[in-house]
């Protein structure tokens, strides 16, 4: 299943779907598209299979908020998405909401 990233009315970003090896890369570019607030929430409650790139995906979203001088914050992550940011050691570096 293909992911999918959109902005909701309230201003955040939903994903929605598997965000894999197979399409991380296409989401971190569709993610990026729609960042257009200065206070970033990625809610991740619909996502609904991860692999290790996923939390790259993360890593890169908080990077490219940083350089255009946004803050941003994960709202709902799964607890398999969780688990492997814990696994990693990065899930201090993951700013949740």
């Amino acid at each position: 299943m293909r992911a999918e990233v959109a902005l909701s009315e309230d201003g955040k970003l939903n994903v929605n779907g598997s965000v894999t090896f197979n399409n991380v890369a296409a989401v971190v570019e569709r993610g990026i598209a729609l960042f257009n607030h200065d206070d970033l929430v990625i809610d991740l409650t619909h996502v609904t299979e991860v692999d290790s790139s996923a939390v790259s995906m993360l890593l890169e979203w908080q990077r490219e908020a940083g350089r255009r001088g946004h803050r941003m914050s994960f709202a709902n992550m799964p607890q398999n998405l969780r688990g492997l940011t814990q696994l990693y050691g990065v899930s201090e570096l993951i700013l949740q909401a």
